[in-house]
């Protein structure tokens, strides 16, 4: 594995492939069978086949959860087959922590070409929609799973603990459960949001996710009240004035996305920020990025809107 896994790589020209994203392609259960030949068929929960026609849908995907493409060629190298089937079976494992896409070079020579492969096998691990190489070597079932059981970890303690949704779910039938009921451990950040005590909540959706990293009900609360909290004092008619004065000014054009969200109009702070990043470049860029992947939490990753405006933003950042 490199040393830094999730560090920005080099320049990686996927223009080639940019197109409207296909359908992803039909679900099957469990992990592919092994063998030494051919490519794995179909996909499982938490796996697919990339090709060209449905790559773009693959770096959309990443938008909400890791994803991790596996280039593999079984005519040049036959171990680099079984180890992205071995992918499949430890992303299966995961549940939903990353999607891996195996990708056969033999069959889609256009991505290998696009993303400038060095050699098979090969690891991206795509975040956000920004790729970074991840592992280069032959690497067995045992040593793949524990080293990406680090890469994993590594992400909880940054926060970053959103899932995919299974591919092949199916959802249950009106009345087939009842309502949950509310769990009570949100139930002091929730009285403290009823009370505008926006820093209190803050301080209750933080010490819930020290507790548990991986509890996505937090992870969205915090998102909400953190924006509560840097809004409360912003006068909106100023708000909106800075940032029709200088459409380039972050600061002034994330305030506005901020209330403009607030206010209800959704599509436009998405629409907002989108285009910024599109103006924008490096450490901007990224800033810009940042904020709106925020809105998209503290809107939720199930909303039209925001599964739209994440693949406006792919579409910006390639």
């Amino acid at each position: 594995m490199t040393q830094q896994p999730f560090s920005r790589p080099g320049a990686i020209d996927l223009s080639a492939l940019k197109r409207p994203a296909g359908p992803p392609p039909g679900a099957g259960a469990g992990a592919p069978a092994g063998g030494a030949s051919g490519s794995a068929a179909g996909g499982g929960s938490y796996w697919m086949e990339v090709d060209q026609q449905n790559f773009q849908h693959a770096l959309e995907a990443s938008m909400s959860a890791p994803v991790l493409l596996a280039f593999y060629s079984p005519t040049r190298l036959p171990e680099s087959e079984q180890m992205a089937r071995d992918l499949a079976v430890v992303a299966e494992e995961h549940e939903g922590r990353f999607l891996a896409g195996l990708v056969n070079i033999d069959t889609s020579p256009e991505i290998a070409q696009a993303v400038q492969l060095p050699s098979v096998p090969f690891v991206f691990a795509v975040l956000d929609g920004r790729p970074a190489p991840l592992i280069q070597d032959v690497m067995g079932l045992d040593d793949l799973r524990a080293a990406l059981n680090q890469v994993m970890q590594q992400l909880t303690a940054q926060g970053m603990t959103a899932r995919h949704q299974p591919r092949a779910a199916v959802a249950p039938a009106e009345g087939d459960a009842p309502e949950p009921a509310e769990d009570p451990r949100y139930a002091p950040a929730q009285d403290a949001l009823a009370a505008n005590d926006f820093d209190g909540a803050v301080a209750e959706y933080q010490r819930l996710l020290n507790a548990n990293p991986a509890d996505s009900e937090a992870v969205a609360g915090l998102a909400m009240t953190t924006l509560l909290q840097r809004t409360q004092s912003v006068d909106p008619e100023a708000a909106r004035a800075a940032a029709e004065a200088d459409p380039d000014d972050i600061g002034a054009q994330t305030m506005m996305a901020d209330l403009d969200l607030l206010g209800g109009r959704v599509e436009e702070a998405f629409g907002r920020l989108i285009d910024l990043v599109r103006r924008t470049s490096g450490d901007e860029r990224n800033a810009v990025r940042e904020h709106l992947v925020g809105l998209f939490t503290a809107v939720g990753n199930e909303d039209e809107r925001v599964q739209a405006g994440r693949r406006s933003l792919a579409s910006a950042l390639f």
